[in-house]
Protein backbone atom coordinates (compact mmCIF):
# COMPACT_ATOMS: atom_id res chain seq x y z
CA UNK A 1 0.00 0.00 0.00
CA UNK A 2 2.91 2.19 0.72
CA UNK A 3 4.37 1.72 -2.83
CA UNK A 4 1.05 2.08 -4.28
CA UNK A 5 1.07 5.66 -2.81
CA UNK A 6 4.12 6.15 -4.29
CA UNK A 7 6.38 5.68 -1.15
CA UNK A 8 9.96 4.53 -1.51
CA UNK A 9 12.66 2.73 1.05
CA UNK A 10 14.42 5.27 2.74
CA UNK A 11 15.67 6.17 5.70
CA UNK A 12 13.13 8.63 6.41
CA UNK A 13 9.15 9.10 7.74
CA UNK A 14 7.31 6.54 5.84
CA UNK A 15 9.92 5.64 3.61
CA UNK A 16 11.73 4.13 6.87
CA UNK A 17 8.43 2.23 7.70
CA UNK A 18 8.56 0.60 4.51
CA UNK A 19 12.35 0.11 4.12
CA UNK A 20 11.92 -1.55 7.71
CA UNK A 21 8.81 -4.41 6.81
CA UNK A 22 11.18 -5.03 3.46
CA UNK A 23 13.69 -5.94 5.75
CA UNK A 24 12.35 -7.99 8.66
CA UNK A 25 10.45 -9.84 5.99
CA UNK A 26 13.01 -10.72 3.90
CA UNK A 27 15.41 -12.17 7.29
CA UNK A 28 12.63 -14.29 8.28
CA UNK A 29 11.89 -15.50 4.71
CA UNK A 30 15.69 -16.28 4.84
CA UNK A 31 15.39 -17.76 8.47
CA UNK A 32 12.80 -20.09 7.64
CA UNK A 33 14.94 -20.96 4.92
CA UNK A 34 11.93 -19.89 2.39
CA UNK A 35 13.85 -19.64 -1.16
CA UNK A 36 13.88 -15.94 -1.54
CA UNK A 37 13.32 -16.67 -5.24
CA UNK A 38 9.52 -17.51 -4.32
CA UNK A 39 9.20 -13.80 -3.07
CA UNK A 40 7.47 -12.47 -6.73
CA UNK A 41 5.32 -15.29 -6.38
CA UNK A 42 4.14 -14.60 -2.41
CA UNK A 43 3.68 -10.82 -3.56
CA UNK A 44 1.34 -11.77 -6.53
CA UNK A 45 -0.83 -13.93 -3.88
CA UNK A 46 -1.17 -10.49 -1.69
CA UNK A 47 -1.67 -8.35 -4.27
CA UNK A 48 -4.65 -11.16 -5.61
CA UNK A 49 -6.26 -10.90 -2.05
CA UNK A 50 -7.07 -7.26 -1.94
CA UNK A 51 -7.50 -6.09 -5.69
CA UNK A 52 -11.13 -6.70 -5.65
CA UNK A 53 -11.05 -3.69 -2.72
CA UNK A 54 -8.07 -2.07 -4.00
CA UNK A 55 -7.48 -2.21 -8.03
CA UNK A 56 -5.17 0.17 -8.52
CA UNK A 57 -2.56 -2.25 -6.52
CA UNK A 58 -2.95 -4.64 -9.36
CA UNK A 59 -2.84 -2.25 -11.92
CA UNK A 60 0.66 -0.82 -10.07
CA UNK A 61 1.50 -4.62 -9.46
CA UNK A 62 5.17 -4.47 -11.51
CA UNK A 63 6.14 -0.97 -9.88
CA UNK A 64 5.20 -2.57 -6.26
CA UNK A 65 7.23 -5.97 -7.04
CA UNK A 66 10.01 -4.11 -8.47
CA UNK A 67 10.76 -1.82 -5.39
CA UNK A 68 10.66 -4.88 -2.91
CA UNK A 69 12.74 -7.10 -5.14
CA UNK A 70 15.23 -4.14 -5.54
CA UNK A 71 15.02 -3.25 -1.66
CA UNK A 72 15.45 -7.61 -0.49
CA UNK A 73 18.56 -7.48 -2.82
CA UNK A 74 20.32 -4.74 -1.74
CA UNK A 75 19.34 -5.79 2.07
CA UNK A 76 20.98 -9.26 1.67
CA UNK A 77 23.86 -7.73 1.18
CA UNK A 78 23.70 -5.19 4.53
CA UNK A 79 22.38 -8.45 6.28
CA UNK A 80 25.59 -10.71 5.25
CA UNK A 81 28.21 -7.83 6.19
CA UNK A 82 25.83 -6.97 9.26
CA UNK A 83 25.47 -10.39 10.75
CA UNK A 84 29.28 -10.62 10.44
CA UNK A 85 30.70 -7.58 12.58
CA UNK A 86 27.49 -8.71 14.90
CA UNK A 87 29.11 -12.69 15.35
CA UNK A 88 32.34 -10.69 16.17
CA UNK A 89 30.86 -8.94 18.66
CA UNK A 90 29.03 -11.47 20.15
CA UNK A 91 31.73 -13.27 20.85
CA UNK A 92 33.90 -10.44 22.29
CA UNK A 93 31.25 -9.78 25.02
CA UNK A 94 30.89 -13.78 25.87
CA UNK A 95 34.45 -13.66 26.00
CA UNK A 96 34.32 -11.01 28.81
CA UNK A 97 31.51 -12.57 30.44
CA UNK A 98 28.60 -9.75 30.08
CA UNK A 99 25.15 -9.90 28.70
CA UNK A 100 24.77 -6.47 27.70
CA UNK A 101 25.23 -5.12 24.15
CA UNK A 102 26.11 -1.05 24.58
CA UNK A 103 24.15 1.35 22.64
CA UNK A 104 27.10 2.41 20.63
CA UNK A 105 27.62 -0.67 19.36
CA UNK A 106 24.04 -1.00 18.54
CA UNK A 107 24.17 2.82 16.50
CA UNK A 108 28.23 1.26 14.55
CA UNK A 109 26.25 -1.25 13.66
CA UNK A 110 23.75 0.69 11.96
CA UNK A 111 25.41 3.62 10.78
CA UNK A 112 28.61 1.57 9.20
CA UNK A 113 26.53 -1.37 8.08
CA UNK A 114 23.25 -0.57 7.61
CA UNK A 115 22.41 -3.13 10.14
CA UNK A 116 18.88 -2.08 11.60
CA UNK A 117 18.46 -1.61 15.31
CA UNK A 118 15.38 -3.53 15.97
CA UNK A 119 17.20 -6.42 13.94
CA UNK A 120 20.05 -6.13 16.32
CA UNK A 121 17.52 -6.21 19.58
CA UNK A 122 15.76 -9.56 17.77
CA UNK A 123 19.55 -10.96 17.16
CA UNK A 124 20.68 -10.24 20.84
CA UNK A 125 17.53 -12.00 22.12
CA UNK A 126 17.96 -14.86 20.25
CA UNK A 127 21.99 -15.08 21.98
CA UNK A 128 20.38 -14.39 25.33
CA UNK A 129 21.62 -11.25 25.24
CA UNK A 130 20.33 -7.60 26.64
CA UNK A 131 20.76 -4.38 24.66
CA UNK A 132 21.06 -1.23 26.27
CA UNK A 133 19.66 1.28 23.86
CA UNK A 134 19.34 4.08 26.80
CA UNK A 135 20.62 6.53 24.08
CA UNK A 136 20.12 5.30 21.03
CA UNK A 137 17.23 7.64 19.99
CA UNK A 138 19.57 10.25 20.86
CA UNK A 139 22.15 9.16 18.42
CA UNK A 140 18.94 8.58 15.83
CA UNK A 141 17.85 11.81 15.79
CA UNK A 142 20.76 12.89 15.39
CA UNK A 143 21.78 11.69 12.63
CA UNK A 144 18.12 12.00 10.92
CA UNK A 145 18.96 15.23 11.82
CA UNK A 146 21.79 15.32 9.34
CA UNK A 147 19.93 13.79 6.84
CA UNK A 148 17.00 15.90 6.89
CA UNK A 149 19.68 18.92 6.83
CA UNK A 150 20.43 17.83 3.63
CA UNK A 151 17.41 17.22 1.92
CA UNK A 152 16.02 20.31 2.97
CA UNK A 153 19.24 22.43 1.54
CA UNK A 154 18.69 20.08 -1.77
CA UNK A 155 15.51 20.89 -2.22
CA UNK A 156 14.33 24.24 -0.47
CA UNK A 157 11.76 25.67 -2.49
CA UNK A 158 13.82 24.48 -5.48
CA UNK A 159 14.24 28.10 -6.75
CA UNK A 160 18.16 30.01 -7.42
CA UNK A 161 16.27 32.92 -6.78
CA UNK A 162 12.77 34.67 -7.53
CA UNK A 163 13.74 36.37 -10.82
CA UNK A 164 10.88 36.06 -13.88
CA UNK A 165 12.64 32.90 -15.50
CA UNK A 166 12.55 30.81 -12.55
CA UNK A 167 9.32 31.65 -11.45
CA UNK A 168 8.20 30.55 -14.85
CA UNK A 169 9.71 27.30 -14.57
CA UNK A 170 8.14 26.92 -10.93
CA UNK A 171 4.69 26.95 -12.77
CA UNK A 172 5.98 24.46 -15.35
CA UNK A 173 7.15 22.02 -12.82
CA UNK A 174 3.21 21.86 -11.88
CA UNK A 175 2.12 21.41 -15.11
CA UNK A 176 4.87 18.68 -15.19
CA UNK A 177 3.93 16.70 -12.26
CA UNK A 178 0.32 16.46 -13.52
CA UNK A 179 1.32 15.27 -16.85
CA UNK A 180 3.30 12.59 -15.35
CA UNK A 181 0.70 11.36 -13.59
CA UNK A 182 -1.73 11.06 -16.44
CA UNK A 183 1.17 9.17 -18.50
CA UNK A 184 2.49 7.32 -15.98
CA UNK A 185 0.08 6.81 -13.36
CA UNK A 186 -0.94 7.98 -9.63
CA UNK A 187 2.23 6.81 -7.86
CA UNK A 188 4.03 9.40 -9.69
CA UNK A 189 5.11 12.15 -6.59
CA UNK A 190 7.58 14.40 -6.64
CA UNK A 191 10.54 13.69 -5.10
CA UNK A 192 12.76 17.02 -5.52
CA UNK A 193 13.15 19.92 -7.56
CA UNK A 194 15.92 22.92 -8.82
CA UNK A 195 15.33 25.71 -10.74
CA UNK A 196 17.82 27.90 -12.34
CA UNK A 197 16.95 30.67 -15.61
CA UNK A 198 18.39 28.32 -17.41
CA UNK A 199 16.07 24.82 -16.99
CA UNK A 200 14.34 22.65 -14.38
CA UNK A 201 15.05 19.94 -12.76
CA UNK A 202 12.71 17.60 -11.01
CA UNK A 203 13.23 14.18 -9.20
CA UNK A 204 9.95 11.83 -9.34
CA UNK A 205 9.08 8.35 -7.84
CA UNK A 206 8.73 5.82 -11.02
CA UNK A 207 10.51 2.60 -11.26
CA UNK A 208 11.65 2.28 -14.84
CA UNK A 209 13.16 4.39 -17.59
CA UNK A 210 10.44 6.55 -19.17
CA UNK A 211 10.59 5.45 -23.17
CA UNK A 212 10.07 7.96 -25.91
CA UNK A 213 7.06 8.07 -26.89
CA UNK A 214 6.10 8.41 -22.53
CA UNK A 215 8.53 11.39 -23.09
CA UNK A 216 6.78 12.80 -25.76
CA UNK A 217 3.34 12.42 -24.33
CA UNK A 218 4.41 14.53 -21.17
CA UNK A 219 5.33 17.08 -23.51
CA UNK A 220 2.81 17.49 -25.46
CA UNK A 221 0.33 17.08 -22.56
CA UNK A 222 2.12 20.62 -20.87
CA UNK A 223 1.96 21.94 -23.85
CA UNK A 224 -1.18 22.04 -24.46
CA UNK A 225 -1.91 23.30 -21.36
CA UNK A 226 0.40 26.20 -21.76
CA UNK A 227 -1.57 26.77 -25.35
CA UNK A 228 -4.58 27.25 -23.54
CA UNK A 229 -3.93 30.28 -21.55
CA UNK A 230 -5.03 28.73 -17.76
CA UNK A 231 -5.00 31.15 -15.16
CA UNK A 232 -3.26 30.61 -12.13
CA UNK A 233 -5.20 31.12 -9.03
CA UNK A 234 -3.92 31.29 -5.47
CA UNK A 235 -6.00 30.36 -2.04
CA UNK A 236 -5.57 30.31 1.32
CA UNK A 237 -6.81 27.22 3.21
CA UNK A 238 -6.51 24.69 5.65
CA UNK A 239 -4.93 21.58 5.28
CA UNK A 240 -7.98 19.57 5.77
CA UNK A 241 -9.49 21.86 3.45
CA UNK A 242 -6.35 21.19 1.04
CA UNK A 243 -6.61 17.67 0.81
CA UNK A 244 -10.37 17.62 0.87
CA UNK A 245 -10.41 19.57 -2.47
CA UNK A 246 -7.68 17.36 -4.00
CA UNK A 247 -4.83 19.51 -3.74
CA UNK A 248 -1.12 17.39 -4.47
CA UNK A 249 0.85 17.97 -0.95
CA UNK A 250 4.67 17.69 -0.32
CA UNK A 251 6.16 17.43 2.95
CA UNK A 252 3.33 17.95 5.25
CA UNK A 253 5.47 17.68 8.33
CA UNK A 254 6.56 20.99 7.38
CA UNK A 255 3.02 22.88 6.57
CA UNK A 256 1.41 25.38 9.38
CA UNK A 257 -2.02 25.45 9.99
CA UNK A 258 -3.01 27.42 6.93
CA UNK A 259 -1.70 26.62 3.25
CA UNK A 260 -1.45 28.07 -0.42
CA UNK A 261 -2.83 26.06 -2.48
CA UNK A 262 -2.40 27.13 -6.73
CA UNK A 263 -4.74 26.43 -8.77
CA UNK A 264 -4.32 26.18 -12.82
CA UNK A 265 -7.12 25.99 -14.88
CA UNK A 266 -9.16 23.04 -14.52
CA UNK A 267 -5.71 20.54 -15.23
CA UNK A 268 -3.63 20.68 -11.12
CA UNK A 269 -3.88 21.93 -7.94
CA UNK A 270 -1.45 21.62 -5.34
CA UNK A 271 -0.35 22.96 -2.35
CA UNK A 272 3.10 25.38 -2.55
CA UNK A 273 4.42 28.40 -1.00
CA UNK A 274 4.78 29.83 -4.66
CA UNK A 275 5.07 32.33 -6.42
CA UNK A 276 3.48 31.63 -9.87
CA UNK A 277 2.96 33.02 -13.25
CA UNK A 278 -0.74 34.76 -13.88
CA UNK A 279 -1.82 32.33 -16.68
CA UNK A 280 0.63 29.65 -18.61
CA UNK A 281 0.40 31.55 -21.50
CA UNK A 282 3.53 33.15 -20.67
CA UNK A 283 5.21 30.54 -20.72
CA UNK A 284 6.35 29.72 -24.15
CA UNK A 285 7.59 26.26 -25.21
CA UNK A 286 8.13 23.25 -23.20
CA UNK A 287 10.92 21.09 -23.96
CA UNK A 288 12.50 17.95 -22.25
CA UNK A 289 15.74 17.34 -22.84
CA UNK A 290 16.92 14.56 -20.65
CA UNK A 291 15.38 11.88 -18.45
CA UNK A 292 17.91 9.47 -16.31
CA UNK A 293 17.91 8.04 -12.94
CA UNK A 294 18.38 9.94 -9.91
CA UNK A 295 18.62 7.05 -7.21
CA UNK A 296 16.73 3.97 -6.65
CA UNK A 297 12.98 4.42 -7.65
CA UNK A 298 13.01 7.81 -8.32
CA UNK A 299 13.55 9.26 -11.62
CA UNK A 300 14.77 13.13 -12.96
CA UNK A 301 14.12 15.08 -15.84
CA UNK A 302 15.33 18.46 -16.83
CA UNK A 303 13.37 20.10 -19.30
CA UNK A 304 13.68 24.08 -20.64
CA UNK A 305 11.43 26.96 -21.65
CA UNK A 306 11.83 28.32 -25.31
Amino acid sequence: MIINDGGRPSNVESGYILRRLIRRMTRHLNKLQIDLNELQDLIKISINNVSELYPEVDKNKETIIQVIIDEKDKFMKTLQNGEKEFDKVVSKIKASNQTKIDTNIVFNLYETYGFPPELTVELASEHGLDVNMKNFEELFKEHQEKSKLGSDVKFKGGLADQSEKTIMYHTATHLLQKALQMVLGEHVKQKGSNITEERLRFDFSHQEKMTDEELKKVEAIVNEQIKRNLTVKCEEMTLEEAKSEGAIGLFESKYGEKVKVYTIGDFSKEICGGPHVENTGKLGNFKIKKEEASSAGVRRIKAILE
